[in-house]
């Protein structure tokens, strides 16, 4: 059996186990945490590669009715799958010509730059009604949102919130995984005082981190991703959130090396002793990041073993040698992420942070969804 819950993947290389669940608790711990403000759910990049479709039902079921994607493509795959009162967002705004698309949806834009208000106004004067969207102000992260000089330009548009209808202003925390960064007051200052330009408008300035810093950051509407999906958005603090992602990978074959004997593209570890590796069915292909290669390691029971050579595209090769002769057999499985290794070790070993390692999970893993109680598979690659 691969992983607690995931019984039913003996024909894929690994199986990733997503608990539904711990979703749903994470998102009521995210509105207790920042009650009375209410709360969206973050579901861009496929929920942050856990299905966005499933994800969004969940939330939407726990009582969340703003959704926040990237590109007007995942809003428009995602729409016929949620209550037709929740609304959308697409953050990066719209390509230029996407303007009738997106209204003929329903869709909210998130309005990030002159040129985007301008086309979006420009469409509501065509269709003689007056359309709805987010603004976002750049308060200091230099991505997106506008500058303070569009700001003043746009608050002196003669006509623009007659024809476009703002429902929140918005702008984005560079340093939230610090909540007592300065950088973050710098920013909220700014924040408000550009929003003071405007109209009288709901204010949204808090991402996953932001939820955890103080009550002034919370605004009209909190904007947790990360922290729906278990990992931690707060360096060096406790993780308070429930573990949503179960990651197994099978072995494929054992074997035992001699001393001297090389392991893995360009022969990076050599064997100091005799050697009993097992090479393991997920590589790089599927979202292990290369750079794991002898550094990180997978986990039988509570038996570390240690990634030897490179990751490969399919496989990586791991030394069992700690494990008594036996312990260990083709089609058994190795825990990549789990009660003993988390997503935050993982991305500490790999260089990189939890939502790299989120979002790189590949498809080729059989995919299982439980919820509540269940310990048995609610669907599959859904």
């Amino acid at each position: 059996m691969i992983g607690a819950g995931c019984e039913v993947a003996d024909d894929a290389g690994g199986c990733l186990v997503i608990d539904l669940a711990a979703i749903r608790a994470n998102y009521a711990f995210v509105a207790g945490l920042v009650a009375p403000s209410p709360v969206a759910g973050v579901v861009k990049a496929d929920a942050y590669g856990l299905g966005a479709v499933r994800v969004a039902r969940v939330l939407a079921e726990e009582g969340c009715g703003d959704f926040f994607v990237a590109h007007l493509s995942e809003a428009l795959h995602l729409k016929p799958s949620l209550p037709q009162d929740a609304r959308l967002y697409v953050l990066n705004g719209l390509q230029p010509g996407a303007e009738a698309r997106c209204a003929a949806a329903g869709v909210l834009p998130v309005l990030n730059s002159m040129e985007q208000a301008m086309a979006w106004r420009d469409l509501a004067l065509a269709e003689r009604r007056r359309l709805p969207a987010l603004l976002q102000i750049d308060s200091g992260m230099s991505r997106l949102g506008l500058p303070p000089e569009d700001v003043a330009r746009l608050a002196e548009t003669p006509g623009f919130f007659d024809q476009v209808e703002i429902k929140l202003v918005m702008s984005h925390l560079a340093c939230a995984d610090a909540p007592e960064a300065a950088a973050n007051g710098e920013q909220l200052a700014r924040f408000e005082r550009l929003a003071a330009m405007l109209p009288p408008l709901p204010r949204s300035f808090a991402n996953s981190g932001g939820a955890f810093a103080a009550p002034k950051f919370h605004g009209g509407l909190v904007r947790p991703g990360l922290a729906l999906y278990g990992a931690n958005p707060v360096e060096d603090a406790p993780n308070p959130l429930a573990r949503v992602v179960r990651l197994d990978a099978r072995v494929i074959q054992i074997r035992t090396i001699p001393a001297g004997t090389g392991v893995g593209y360009g022969l990076t570890f050599t064997a100091p002793d005799v050697t009993r590796l097992a090479t393991v069915s997920v590589g790089y292909a599927d979202g292990w990041p290369r750079q794991l290669g002898g550094r990180g390691a997978a986990y039988f029971g509570d038996v570390r073993l240690p990634i030897v050579g490179r990751v490969s595209m399919d496989s990586m090769i791991l030394d069992v040698t700690a494990l008594t002769d036996g312990a260990l057999k083709p089609g058994d499985a190795v825990e990549l992420i789990g009660p003993h290794q988390s997503l935050e070790d993982v991305a500490r070993d790999a260089g990189t942070i939890t939502y790299e390692i989120l979002t790189s999970l590949g498809r080729r893993y059989a995919r299982t969804y439980l919820d509540e109680a269940q310990t048995t598979a609610l669907e599959i690659n859904a």
